[in-house]
């Protein structure tokens, strides 16, 4: 199946639909997922005073900021900045002045809080 791909994938990401992530002014860009179905890579655009719920990291988690910032219960990081999250973490985010990340996650989190 590997074997079948080309030696580079490019993605035009202004040409993806932004998508629902079913969190209140979050939305996102899937721009690649693992062959397993767990693991993807998206950009991720947070409207100012959006927020992700309390959740479980099932993976480890790598967040790059393009474009604001993005707050958690550890600290801040803003654009230009990097953070990752171990497997079993347990955090809720929010951006008070909006954001746009790209997240690479190894699997899904799971949700806490409704």
């Amino acid at each position: 199946m590997l074997d079948d791909l080309p030696n580079s994938i490019y993605v035009n990401v202004e040409d993806l639909e932004w998508q629902e992530t079913g969190h209140a002014g979050v939305t996102m860009k899937v721009l690649r997922r693992d062959v397993d179905g767990l693991g993807f890579t998206a950009m991720f655009r947070m409207q100012p005073g959006a927020r992700l719920p309390r959740h479980r990291h099932t993976g480890v988690e790598q967040t790059y900021v393009l474009e604001g910032s993005l707050v958690d219960d550890d600290g801040v990081c803003t654009a230009g900045n990097y953070v990752w999250r171990p497997v079993g973490s347990i955090h809720s985010a929010h951006s008070p002045d909006g954001c746009l990340t790209i997240g690479i996650f190894e699997s899904p989190n799971e949700f806490l809080d409704s």
